[in-house]
């Protein structure tokens, strides 16, 4: 991989596939509404390009026609509330499916869609065919879904690769959004109990660096209209990966299971988890202890969730 372009470049999850890109020597064109939160890259590699999702049809005329990958990160509302909005969310649609024909407009040869493990949960209601009790979260995952599908209908009659990615839950370090690995550690840094869904809940964490590094491999190897699952091989329960963190960052601290009613409904076995390091070279990373206390590290200087 020579050169590739990276929408939402100031993301959590961009930033840091950037910056292992540009590690890895490849020319990147990052896509980001903040040019400014990428000054920490000092790199002649870099090529910063401002621009708001209605413009990117400009872009034909300032992206080269010889990029390899194009990596489609950029995406509004994904946690929280706005996972209620659903006209944010099919705009979200429109603007992916936009992105993959101008990828075909500038002839890049493969096109990344970033998506996410909820995705297997909005899959196993159609799988199962009957009542359920649909969270909001499943208007972001029906979105992605849609991008997913579309997105590959235009690549292919394009003449355009196409991988999707199913992201884990992530955690890492700078990210202040209140999500669950966030609000655990700094309730067990400054001894708060947590108030958790089941114990026995199938789960995965993966680190925002692993997603990083198997974006990469995606990128560069993955087979051609394949979803490929980001995560773990192996699947544990929410007990087992939060009594670990507990064990690392706090010992004496308090895990409240069962609390919250478990109400998603993730079949991790709609997919097949060890894909990505069949097709790849991509290896499983083994530093769970390391990455936690980084983040809880980053966590407690940063002040954000005091």
């Amino acid at each position: 991989m020579r050169k590739a372009v990276v929408t939402g470049a100031c993301g959590f999850i961009g930033k840091v596939l950037t910056k292992t890109l540009l590690e890895k020597g490849v020319e990147v064109y990052a896509i980001v509404t903040n040019p400014e939160n990428l000054d920490i890259f000092k790199s002649e590699k870099l090529h910063v390009i401002k621009a708001f999702f209605e413009e990117y049809s400009s872009l034909a005329e300032i992206l080269p026609e010889n990029i390899d990958v194009f990596y489609h990160l950029a995406w509004q509302g994904t946690f929280g509330k706005a996972f209620e909005n659903y006209n944010l969310q099919l705009t979200n649609v429109k603007y992916a499916c936009d992105t993959v024909m101008l990828a075909a407009k500038i002839k890049v040869k493969k096109f990344v869609l970033a998506s996410t493990v909820n995705t297997l949960e909005t899959l196993s209601y159609y799988d199962k065919n009957e009542f359920f009790t649909p969270r909001y979260t499943n208007i972001y995952a029906t979105s992605k879904l849609a991008a997913d599908m579309i997105g590959k209908t235009l690549a292919y009659n394009n003449n355009l690769e196409f991988n999707t990615g199913l992201i884990a839950m992530v955690y890492g370090e700078n990210n202040k959004s209140r999500m669950i690995p966030n609000i655990v550690l700094s309730n067990l840094i400054y001894n708060r109990e947590s108030n958790l869904i089941a114990a026995d809940t199938p789960y995965d964490l993966v680190y925002v660096g692993e997603v990083a590094e198997a974006f990469y491999h995606i990128g560069l190897e993955g087979k051609n209209m394949k979803t490929y699952y980001v995560g773990h091989k192996e699947i544990k329960t929410f007990k087992e990966i939060f009594d670990n963190i507990r064990d690392i960052v706090n010992p004496k601290g308090i895990l409240n299971y069962g609390k919250y009613e478990s109400t998603n409904a993730i079949n991790f076995d709609l997919i097949d988890r060890e894909a990505l390091f069949v097709d790849t070279n991509y290896v499983e990373q083994n530093n769970f202890e390391e990455n936690i206390i980084n983040t809880a590290k980053w966590v407690k200087e940063s002040g954000v969730f005091e």
